[in-house]
């Protein structure tokens, strides 16, 4: 994995012209669990408004995922994700920023598949689409003309995991950190059949890594937060959330702090909470 997981607003307005850049705009929003769905939603319409120059939309309720799978937002197969991305121009030598407008959670999530895929060279935005505004940086409407690619999926099966693997862990040394909310992790609500959490799970909302200004946590926090968590350099250390995004921006934060390793239970609570045969607390 790329050890530059974050680059600035200042690094990115410094570098638009950069040869091999890709930027991508992949802003939306989730509902909480006790909202009625639909629960997940892109800014399609935001981005056709206003963007970073150069900047090319992803879907990340659609075009990231696999639309075979019954748990909504596991990640596309191989070949339909080695299609987008080749669509959009990510070749080889292509250097990947992502911003969204959620705290990093979906950026997190294409740099963490991207990864998966064989990908380091990615990064997200620090502070994102809401920083880049609040600076006045220069925006646009215009879509850009991409010239498509070849991209070779690659897939790194470290980065990965599946219930099997989660479940003959409970009995190893894996450190589990489910990344919901809090009610979530009681069991107060769910988006699975069943509510609570994986045994010897420990609750690291992904709210909680951010800061009051909807920033990542500095790298020394963020640490802290992990130390108090359980977690040691070295650990086998998996992220889990509803459906692998939230825990992707775990993963994200593990590495800002300058902890390597880790995983992501990609299936997490919506595989874990529908299976009746998997132990819950």
């Amino acid at each position: 994995m790329s050890e530059q997981v974050l680059v600035s607003t200042e690094w990115l307005a410094a570098n638009l012209q950069r040869p091999h850049l890709r930027i991508v705009d992949i802003r939306g929003h989730v509902l909480p669990a006790s909202a009625p769905p639909p629960h997940y939603f892109n800014h399609r319409a935001d981005y056709d408004q206003a963007h970073i120059p150069g900047a090319v939309f992803v879907d990340w309720v659609h075009e990231i995922t696999d639309p075979d799978d019954p748990r909504h937002a596991q990640v596309a197969k191989p070949e339909r994700y080695a299609a987008l991305m080749s669509r959009i121009g990510v070749g080889d030598e292509t250097f990947v920023v992502a911003y969204d407008d959620a705290g990093g959670m979906f950026a997190a999530r294409l740099w963490w598949s991207l990864n998966y895929y064989g990908h380091p060279r990615a990064a997200v935005l620090a502070g994102g689409w809401d920083q880049w505004v609040a600076e006045n940086r220069p925006t646009t409407a215009d879509i850009p003309a991409i010239t498509p690619t070849q991209f070779v999926p690659r897939p790194d099966q470290a980065l990965i995991r599946t219930s099997d693997q989660v479940l003959a862990g409970l009995e190893s040394d894996q450190r589990l950190i489910d990344t919901r909310s809090a009610a979530e992790f009681a069991g107060e609500s769910s988006r699975a059949a069943r509510g609570g959490h994986i045994p010897t799970a420990i609750n690291l909302p992904r709210r909680a890594l951010l800061g009051a200004d909807g920033r990542l946590l500095p790298a020394e926090t963020l640490r802290r937060h992990f130390a108090d968590a359980g977690v040691a350099p070295g650990d086998n250390v998996v992220f889990y959330c509803n459906a692998g995004v939230s825990a992707s921006f775990g993963l994200l934060a593990l590495r800002a702090a300058g902890i390597s390793g880790g995983s992501v239970y990609d299936g997490s609570w919506k595989a874990w909470g529908n299976d009746p045969a998997k132990p819950i607390e």
